[in-house]
This record gives structure tokens, sequence and C-alpha cells, in this order.
């Protein structure tokens, strides 16, 4: 790994200089969604098209994620409330210019199936804040095929 980010807690997705926040309702249940996402963390490659490898360490309060084109991250499990909520921080990555990063998957309860909230949370330097401002799009349209191959895969369970 190449770089230590500043090990930022929970409280960072409410102040980060770059926060963004998608939402897309599902038929999967919380708890459905909740295991796959916290503990089926290696299935992540099935329905995270970006992920190429997910993997639990340090008994689960870890994880190490790699994505195509080569960036790796390993990070800490910041909260892990069933059915609820699934958040980590990024503890250190190859991707240039990150200092603080924290993502956090948020369920809610929405008729039958369940309202997921990702929010997407970062700190850098300018350049790297503009980039990021640049790539929402982007990362709305990978969280929404993400989101959608998920409840696929859950429905076919």
């Amino acid at each position: 790994m190449a770089r230590r980010l500043r090990p930022v807690g929970i409280e960072f997705l409410e102040h980060a200089p770059v926060r963004f926040v998608f939402a897309r309702e599902v038929s999967a249940s919380p708890e459905a969604v909740f295991h796959a996402l916290a503990e089926d963390v290696p299935g992540w490659a099935e329905w995270f098209s970006a992920v190429t490898l997910a993997r639990p360490i340090d008994d689960g309060g870890r994880r190490e994620v790699r994505l195509r084109g080569g960036t790796r991250f390993e990070e800490t499990v910041l909260s892990a409330r069933k059915a609820e909520v699934y958040a980590y921080r990024v503890d250190a990555t190859n991707a240039p210019g990150v200092r603080a990063l924290v993502e956090e998957w948020r369920l809610t309860p929405a008729g039958t199936g369940t309202l997921v909230r990702w929010t997407f949370a970062a700190d850098g330097p300018a350049p790297l804040r503009l980039t990021l401002r640049l790539a929402r799009g982007g990362l709305g349209r990978t969280f929404r095929g993400a989101v959608t191959a998920l409840d696929r895969r859950l429905a076919g369970r």
C-alpha cells in the first residue's frame, strides 16, 4: 500500500470537504442487503462491477478491497448495525491525493424492500476535490448499477 490516510471517525461524513449522497430503492429486505454488505464481503466482486476483490481481515473489523484499474484499499469498519448501517474508513490506498475517505451504506425499510443510501465523503488537495466533483455523475451511475445488480443477486436467492 502506498500511503496511509488520516484516521477520521464516522463524524467525518458530516463535515467532509467532498460529500455525495446517492439513494436507490431495492426489493430486498434490509437484513438481506446488510448481509451482502457486511457479512458476505467477498460477494462484493459478484455485484459491484468496479470491485475485483474484497475480503475481510482481522475477524471482519477490517477489509481489503481492490478495484478495476489497480486501485487498492485497506479499510476499517466504523459501524455495522444489522439491517441499519455499514460504514468504513479507508486507512491506506495507492490512489493519489486522497487524504481521508469514509463511506456509509444506510438502510431504511421502504414498503417490502429497502431504501439504500450511500454517502461518499472525502478530503484531499484542491485538484482532487475538483476531480471528485466532476466524477459525481460517474459515481452515481456506479452506485445505481451496483445496487441494481445486488438486488438482482438477492432476488435470485
